[in-house]
């Protein structure tokens, strides 16, 4: 068999741009179907080109015989997690088991060890009706899929099980006003705020001292994540990137008595994928939970958005943590069907010496 040869793709790399979305494309579709959610290829090629103060991405293409069969990528954020990276491999289902995947991880492993990291994460997706990947799998949380084989053999253990939710649009507002009426009485000292584009300067900060906790306050399992960097300046060139990449978010937050962002939860619209409506992080602040302000917010977020753009054909996708209940019971409420799993993937490595 000829041998893979790895190339980082650079700006200027419009070929490989196209190349390297149509391989990771054509691997999540081969594992999810119609529930894959690949980047398309202008929203890669405005990360590619344009730098973030927040992660710093490198892409790596595999080709064999001149023939792009793999691609792979290493996210590094640059403000906080300052020991982790997130790494992805993708092969082409004609070409796997052939051992490029695990060279094509080895390059990636290098590269993070070049910048000093030694927790390495990653993510493995099935479909819904494979095995389960819950809190009760223990460790049979997978077993059988691809991905969690091939992560398994290079050291990566499982952290926490995932089921991917969807919820078809426009949803009826029959029933998401019926739920916004029901939980209104819990949240009366509360005010919601929604809008569209970018945070208004005076609620940024308020904004950003929630939601960078989401990945510590959201279920981790045996996954070690620390706060994300609330810095402002940071956080205004990535949402500009976002905007640049096509990515149109729509925003609701609730303001306590005295105007302070206590929740909030986050769409964002793809210009460039016409099916999927993504839905982001949603948070209620510790101290501010038990007034169902989780399900205010994103039926409030919901009912602004199919009241400003035309949603038809396209689909809500959200990810929760299985042993998530208190988020999964208003996912499911709204009327969010499972139709895929995933699996948290961690690995933690030596420091060089």
């Amino acid at each position: 068999m000829s041998a893979l040869e790895l190339v980082t793709i650079g700006p200027d790399d419009d070929t490989a741009i196209v190349a390297w979305a149509d391989v990771v494309a054509a691997s999540l579709r081969h594992e999810l179907g119609q529930h894959a959610t690949p980047w398309a290829a202008e929203e890669l090629a405005v990360v590619v080109r344009e730098p973030d103060q927040l992660r710093r991405d490198s892409f790596l293409l595999g080709l064999v015989d001149g023939e792009p069969v793999a691609a792979g990528w290493l996210a590094v954020r640059l403000l906080d997690n300052l020991d982790g990276a997130q790494v992805d491999v993708h092969v082409l289902p004609a070409h796997r088991r052939r051992g490029l995947g695990g060279q094509l991880l080895d390059r990636l492993e290098e590269l993070a060890a070049a910048e000093g990291r030694t927790l390495l994460d990653a993510r493995a997706q099935w479909p819904y009706a494979g095995p389960e990947a819950g809190a009760d799998a223990g460790a049979d949380a997978g077993a059988g899929t691809a991905g969690i084989e091939f992560a398994a053999g290079r050291g990566y253990g499982f952290g926490i099980g995932e089921v991917q939710r969807e919820l078809p649009l426009p949803a009826p507002d029959d029933r998401l006003a019926a739920l916004a009426a029901d939980a209104a009485p819990h949240h009366a000292t509360y005010r919601i705020v929604s809008w569209t584009g970018p945070i208004p300067d005076d609620l940024v900060a308020g904004w950003l001292a929630v939601s960078s906790t989401l990945m510590t306050e959201a279920p981790a399992g045996e996954v070690e994540r620390e706060d994300e960097s609330a810095d402002v300046a940071a956080y205004r060139t990535a949402e500009a990137l976002q905007a640049r990449q096509g990515r149109t978010p729509w925003h609701s937050v609730a303001l306590d008595a005295t105007g302070e962002v206590v929740a909030y939860t986050q769409l964002m619209v793809p210009d460039h994928e016409p099916v999927f409506v993504h839905q982001w992080g949603t948070l209620v602040r510790r101290d501010h939970r038990g007034h169902r302000l989780g399900l205010a917010l994103k039926v409030a977020n919901l009912r602004a958005l199919q009241r400003d753009l035309d949603t038809t054909g396209r689909r809500v996708v959200t990810w929760n943590a299985e042993v998530n209940g208190p988020m999964i019971a208003v996912n499911e409420a709204m009327g969010f069907e499972p139709t895929a799993r995933s699996a948290d993937l961690q690995k933690i490595v030596a420091p060089r010496r």
